[in-house]
């Protein structure tokens, strides 16, 4: 590991801006926080960029400072892993909007108090833009690839499109290059959730700690749900009791399901801030790669050296193969270099976090096929 001290784990960096943010308003400064793993070549063309997904952080290989478990992605980075550390120089930067180091609604605002509802809404390709600017700081002018799935997918496609001449490839894992209906309707109900917990107060819940964390979890139950596949809840759970031999015939979690996704929503209460999910939630909501490019995909990628990677699961029906395959045809129908595989595993969309071999496999040889 280099001893630069902008490398390493649990970074954080102000950077002085400002950031032009697609909502009209600007960012100054901008704070983000990071991690990297592995040692920067000297011309740092063996950079690889990971973003992560909505609920995900910058701490993908490395402990989690509040839950103390494993980093999201530990199984897939580091040492000899597919995203091979021993070989490339990796960099993991938390979302603007978010809530582990990056700007966000929690931050400080110019009067000393939290932004909460003043911050401005964002985009997925301001975190883009963010992104460019840590790159900067840390002086990677290219990237091997880009690496994302699901929101981190859309970043990276994002990424693709605006600076094409700044990634070499990019890899999208069970993404999508617009927000469906269904998407946006999931999400406006965890929204709604956090909003009509009374201890949401429009937001200004920081000063006395007591944050609504009861309609958060609620809102994480909701999307945990889309996460998982209907036979894979049938073969963890399917209509077992919890801890009982029978029917309460009362409100208690009866079934093992029902404890197991208020558990899902605790936990997630106590690590992440509800501002901060109604600001990406709506990031990904607004995010339609066509939109911004004269409303045909192809604009986007047209005229790209970029090479593509694009995987997705057969179980997964929030992000469906059929939302990759029309990423596929418009990057074929603007010459741009792809490939694509739909994988076989029965976790649904969660699958790009878990034990799922074979896509260990298409990751690493498309990272370095000379390996």
């Amino acid at each position: 590991m280099t001893s630069d001290q902008r490398f390493g784990p649990n970074r954080r960096v102000t950077l002085p801006g400002p950031l032009a943010l697609d909502g009209g308003a600007t960012l100054s400064p901008v704070e983000i926080g990071y991690e990297t793993y592995g040692t920067l070549e000297a011309d740092g063309a063996n950079t690889i960029l990971v973003t992560h997904a909505l609920t995900g952080d910058q701490h993908l290989a490395s402990p989690h400072p509040i839950t103390g478990k494993p980093g999201w992605w530990a199984r897939m980075v580091g040492p000899g892993k597919p995203i091979d550390t021993d070989r490339f120089f990796v960099v993991c930067a938390n979302v603007i909007g978010s809530c582990m180091g990056s700007s966000g609604p929690g931050s400080l605002a110019p009067d000393g108090q939290p932004f909460a509802m003043r911050f401005p809404v964002i985009t997925i390709r301001d975190m883009v833009r963010a992104q460019a600017l840590l790159l900067d700081h840390l002086g990677i002018a290219t990237l091997h690839a880009v690496v994302g799935g699901s929101m981190g997918g859309m970043q990276a496609l994002s990424w693709a499109a605006t600076f094409p001449e700044r990634v070499r490839a990019a890899v999208i894992i069970a993404s999508t290059a617009r927000h469906s209906a269904q998407n946006i309707a999931f999400h406006e109900v965890g929204r709604q959730a956090i909003m009509a917990d009374p201890n949401w107060r429009n937001g200004a819940y920081y000063a006395d700690g007591v944050s609504p964390a009861a309609g958060l979890a609620v809102a994480r139950m909701a999307a945990h749900i889309t996460y998982l596949s209907e036979s894979g809840l049938t073969e963890k759970f399917g209509r077992r009791l919890q801890a009982r031999e029978a029917k309460t015939f009362g409100f208690d979690a009866d079934f093992q399901v029902e404890s197991y996704l208020r558990h899902q929503g605790l936990s997630f209460s106590d690590r992440f801030d509800a501002n901060s999910y109604l600001y990406i939630t709506r990031a990904m909501d607004y995010f339609d790669l066509s939109e911004e490019h004269g409303g045909m995909l192809a604009n986007a990628f047209r005229g790209s050296r970029t090479r593509f990677c694009l995987v997705s699961f057969d179980t997964d029906w929030l992000y469906p193969t059929s939302e990759s395959r029309s990423v596929v045809h418009a990057l074929n129908a603007s010459g741009a270099p792809a490939s694509f595989v739909e994988l076989s595993a029965p976790f649904g969309h969660d699958s790009f976090l878990l034990d799922v071999p074979a896509l260990d496999r298409v990751v690493a040889g498309f990272l370095c096929p000379e390996c």
